[in-house]
């Protein structure tokens, strides 16, 4: 294992660092907190999880440690608030019930900080929490997760946010997925080099989802996407378009996936 990086996990608080199982020689003070030496790993990118629930803290940490993240802990809004200007995230994990400063509000003033606006925001919420989860989208978060959620899908999310912000998206680029072919730039759609025939509207949707294929768009996102100026659509006339898309799109129509009480996705 010589001369392979190392994992770390940094905690806010020594009950946390007890509850992994981590003795205190395998910790040293930094001025982040306690820092715990893990698995030889590749990845370093840090990110901040926020949540009041301490067993949450400790599954995220050990799920995404193994992965060669930093994991920086916190509880309450106002800690991630200052967390996130001081050691400047790669990514935050958000539960968007917390004491005092909630979950949106905290997502609002990220994104209102010029410091802090371009971090990628993931979001942990209860299934009841349908119209959070479309305000937390409209406000800038890149995507979320549902309690309870598997580690497995926890990693998988992470990944996919941190590839996405860390390779800026080309307008232009031909979207490939098998035998469907998605060129913007001759506005033109394939399927076994057969064109397909889509309004300017139900182009604009596709190409929308397809370009950040597992990210959940709402419906005033996807409406506030299309720029064309000579038509208008509204949110509710968003899921007329989408029938008749994945009905022009034959097989690859599911490949359009319906999130229910949020948007839409493009499948992954």
């Amino acid at each position: 294992m010589t001369g392979l990086p190392r994992a770390y996990i940094i905690l806010e608080n020594s009950d946390a660092a007890n509850a992994t199982g981590y003795g205190p020689a395998a910790c040293a003070e930094t001025t982040s907190g306690l820092v715990f030496e893990g698995a030889a790993v590749m990845s370093k990118a840090r990110v901040l999880v926020v949540d009041d629930e301490e067993d949450i803290r400790e599954l995220v940490q050990l799920n995404l440690a193994p992965e060669g993240y930093e994991v920086l802990t916190c509880e309450t809004g106002e800690r991630a608030l200052e967390l996130a200007r001081n050691k400047l995230p790669n990514l935050i994990i958000l539960d968007l019930m917390l004491p005092g400063i909630d979950g949106l509000d905290v997502c609002k003033k990220l994104k209102a900080d010029a410091k802090t606006n371009s971090i990628p925001i993931l979001m942990l919420t209860a299934k009841a929490e349908e119209a959070d989860i479309v305000i937390g989208l409209e406000l800038g978060a890149e995507d979320y997760v549902t309690k309870p959620f598997s580690g497995k899908v926890l990693v998988a999310r992470v990944r996919r946010i941190l590839r996405s912000a860390a390779q800026p998206i080309d307008e232009a680029k031909v979207i490939q997925i098998q035998d469907l072919t998605i060129d913007p730039a001759r506005h033109e759609v394939l399927i076994k080099s057969k064109a397909i025939q889509l309004t300017l509207t139900e182009f604009n949707i596709l190409h929308t989802l397809a370009r950040r294929p597992g990210l959940v768009f709402t419906r005033y996102q996807i409406v506030d996407s299309l720029h064309g100026g000579d038509y208008v659509v509204t949110d509710r006339a968003v899921d007329v378009q989408m029938v008749s898309l994945r009905k022009k799109l034959c097989a690859y129509g599911k490949y359009i996936e319906t999130v229910r009480g949020v948007g839409y996705r493009f499948k992954d």
